[in-house]
């Protein structure tokens, strides 16, 4: 735990200094040692500062500043004789001495480290090398990006290893920026492991340059050097090490070499051991450094602001006019005297001939890397990355791209769907067993059937999907790290612009057609928040594989003859509803795209069978943990509203329902023979009566909220008194005319308004669940629910009306 969080009159011991610089230091010198008591005294009125007791003397810190220390608190039966005496020296009982010097021993042998680097650096690559896939994710709440968390053993020490989103600079421009900034501000890691690409240094050291100005306890892993060795290139990386005062490793790790040097490395650091760290300042020239002195004074008399950062980051950031960094000052009580200062030092560059203060700093650090660089390193005479070349010169050729990506993406579906297929049907026939053999061995009974029906069905409708979703996520990972994904973007980008999104949003779109809910979790390879959420609102639109059962039973009973045709316009439908409602969210609620389509083009690369299927299976899990209790939570509520109120037992009967709904009027059955879901269907179903709808149509509609396939499932308990019967069957009752009208309940306009609707109305609750949790926002999925219903509701309007007239 934290000083901060110690009580008046607790007693604790000093684990580390979390901080850094200046304050670190100053602390060290003042008897923050490890191993030392210190007792909370008292705290000021208003709770800040808070005096304490070290060492035999008092002295006062702030509240920012003693969360900067970790400490160990003593427990009652810890307190023995001595005041203030280190943990190594005190008297008492040697029992609790003993067990109070191992648990700080085991404190001081955790070392935290944060990997922070670029996007395609091979960060995640290492992680899975050093942590061995043993990870949880974790995120901060209003940013939708997340952070893999490992634990592992070496050298005698624990290593707690985060895996941080790939960001190309500390600012508060994108939601990976903000997310690694926040993490390095709350949660201290001891020590920053900067990944960079070995062969592109000159642009991976901008962020280096952005953790020097921190003054961040680091090391450099020079990845991906083995590519940097094949091009003939050579660094003298201890030399450029000493150079920016950070020690440099080289490291592989696809295979991972290095890594053992790497975290010995880290270890000197951490003990402070090694003779390459050093501070320095990266100058960003005269009439920089005195706006940032000035600043960067101003901001140390306020110790709360500089608790987190380096006062000159912080004065590095408010010169660029950063907007996070502008929030944390308005909370010092001199935050407009800062202001007044970084003004005046803005207008004073300005004066000098700089239009573009940003702008100068960015010139400046690149002209630090290139001058360490020009010292260190010696480039290759061989022409560079030909194989990216030659293979970019067909995939984004104008007369090969579009058809090479058009085969891939119908290899990936059709892998997809006829290879799923077998394992598909192999997890169906097992729930299927399983499901019979409770239905064999349980009592008649509400039990049996929620058992049976609601949980064994409800998780099988779930896990049924997973080889298809595997399969999916295999193929995206291995393009995602092959970079063909980034030209897949790259050629549908100008199609994508006029509908005001990225050509990242195609990617997305695309995976719909197989399940909304991944190709909605994909969407957070999006920069852009408005571009990222309009995706993720017209995700829906996107016929999803769910859908088709309900597709299958129609076409086959009305448009036999036309079925591709039928097949073709309604897929072809949903993308024109996608496409319109993207327009008019661009147009009326995201007016502005805040950030410009700027994408990295890495070279190909040829990933690992075992990168892939680790990544496929990271993210089928998460599907399974996030999705899967969602699915089975609503098919539970659907079962109970379709299987109460509970009446006598003929009455309740599939046999018995069926033979009152064929023979009987409407008006003339009992309505407490009707379950929940069937009244609801009855009460709502004037308003849909214009779609063409029967009764029984809106109840199947309704009960399709958890998963479309639960449609096709409704009709066939409503029509014939089994959930499991037969296309044909079903088809025949569907046809077949009602005893009392003389007029069958479907024809084929209300078939294809049905169809239209199932198409377009509100997601099934995963999507809704996954729309929620990827924006941040229960409006966002609210708006899905309401908007595609009402979307639904008048397509399906002109479609049955326009066709009783043809």
């Amino acid at each position: 735990m934290r000083l901060s969080d110690l009580k008046t009159g607790e007693t604790g011991v000093i684990v580390k200094i979390l901080g850094h610089g200046a304050f670190r230091k100053r602390v060290i010198e003042m008897g923050f040692v490890k191993g030392q008591r210190i007792k909370v005294l008292l705290n000021a009125p208003l709770k800040d500062p808070i005096k304490y007791s070290i060492m035999g003397y008092e002295l006062s810190l702030r509240r920012s500043e003693a969360e900067m220390v970790e400490v160990l608190p003593l427990e009652e039966s810890h307190h023995i004789g001595g005041d203030a005496v280190g943990v190594a020296g005190y008297p008492g009982n040697p029992v609790h001495d003993e067990v109070i010097r191992k648990d700080i021993e085991g404190k001081c042998k955790t070392i935290n480290i944060a990997l922070i680097g670029n996007p395609n650096c091979g960060k995640t690559s290492m992680f899975n090398a050093a942590s061995g896939a043993q990870e949880h994710v974790g995120n901060y709440s209003g940013v939708t990006v997340d952070a893999k968390k490992g634990r592992f053993e070496y050298g005698g020490y624990c290593f707690n290893i985060v895996d941080l989103p790939g960001t190309y600079s500390l600012s508060s421009y994108s939601p990976e920026e903000l997310y690694v900034r926040r993490y390095l501000r709350d949660e201290t890691p001891d020590v920053i492991v900067n990944v960079v690409v070995a062969s592109n240094l000159e642009r991976n050291l901008y962020l280096t340059t952005e953790l020097i100005d921190m003054d961040r306890s680091m090391v450099i892993a020079l990845n991906m050097y083995d590519e940097l060795e094949r091009s003939g290139a050579s660094l003298d990386y201890s030399l450029l090490g000493q150079m920016i005062g950070v020690p440099m490793v080289p490291t592989v790790s696809r295979n991972g070499e290095g890594l053992h040097k790497l975290f010995d490395t880290i270890i000197s650091v951490y003990e402070g051991r090694d003779n390459a760290v050093r501070h320095i300042h990266v100058n960003l020239g005269p009439d920089v450094e005195r706006g940032i002195t000035v600043i960067k004074d101003a901001i140390k008399r306020d110790g709360n602001i500089g608790a987190h950062f380096s006062p000159r980051y912080l004065a590095i950031k408010l010169l660029e006019h950063d907007r996070e960094v502008e929030d944390m000052v308005r909370r010092s009580p001199d935050h407009e005297a800062i202001f007044g200062l970084r003004d005046e030092a803005v207008a004073e560059i300005e004066k000098n001939g700089h239009e573009d203060v940003t702008s100068l700093i960015a010139n400046e650090k690149y002209g630090f890397i290139a001058g360490a660089l020009a010292e260190t390193y010696t480039e290759t005479t061989k022409e560079t990355a030909r194989t990216t070349h030659v293979i970019d010169a067909f995939v984004t050729n104008r007369l090969f791209g579009f058809p090479i990506f058009l085969m891939i993406m119908w290899f990936i579906f059709w892998c997809t769907f006829e290879v799923g297929s077998y394992p598909m049907a192999w997890i169906e026939a097992a729930v299927d067993f399983i499901a019979r053999t409770v239905q064999t061995l349980m009592p008649e009974g509400p039990l049996k059937d929620l058992i049976a029906d609601g949980i064994i069905g409800g998780v099988g409708g779930v896990i049924v999907f997973l080889p298809n979703i595997l399969i999916l996520y295999f193929f995206i990972s291995f393009m995602e790290d092959s970079g063909y994904m980034a030209r897949a973007a790259f050629i549908m980008d100008r199609l994508m612009h006029k509908i005001g999104l990225h050509g990242k949003s195609f990617i997305p779109l695309v995976m719909g057609f197989g399940c909304n809910v991944p190709a909605i979790m994909s969407a957070r390879a999006i920069e852009s928040r408005s571009s990222r959420i309009i995706t993720i609102l017209i995700n829906p639109f996107m016929s999803c594989s769910a859908r088709l059962p309900v597709y299958v039973l129609l076409v086959g009973t009305f448009f036999n003859r036309h079925a591709g045709l039928v097949f073709l316009g309604l897929y072809l439908l949903g993308i024109v509803v996608a496409m319109m409602t993207a327009r008019l969210l661009r147009r009326f609620w995201f007016k502005a795209d805040e950030t410009p389509f700027v994408m990295e083009l890495p070279p190909y690369r040829l990933p690992t069978f075992r990168t892939s299927l680790r990544h496929m299976w990271t993210k089928g899990e998460q599907y399974l943990k996030k999705m899967g209790g969602i699915i089975l939570v609503a098919s539970i509520v659907v079962w109970a509203l379709n299987y109460f109120p509970l009446h006598d037992e003929r009455s309740s009967t599939p046999e018995f329902q069926a033979i009152a709904i064929a023979e009987v009027d409407d008006s003339e059955i009992d309505l407490n023979r009707d379950s929940y879901l069937e009244m609801l269907g009855k009460a709502v179903n004037p308003v849909m009566t214009p779609l063409g709808f029967h009764w029984r149509t809106t109840v199947a509609a309704i009960a399709g909220a958890p998963a479309k396939e639960i449609v096709v499932s409704t009709l066939g308990v409503l029509y014939t008194g089994d959930e499991e019967i037969d296309d044909n069957s079903l088809s025949a009752r569907l046809t077949a005319p009602d005893p009392i009208t003389g007029k069958p309940d479907f024809t084929p306009a209300s078939a294809l308004s049905l169809m239209v609707f199932v198409l377009l109305y509100f997601p099934c609750t995963a999507t809704v669940v996954a729309i929620v949790r990827e924006t941040g926002s229960w409006r966002y999925g609210a708006f899905s629910v309401i908007y595609n219903t009402l979307v639904a509701w008048l397509v399906a309007w002109l479609t049955y009306n326009v066709a009783v007239l043809i």
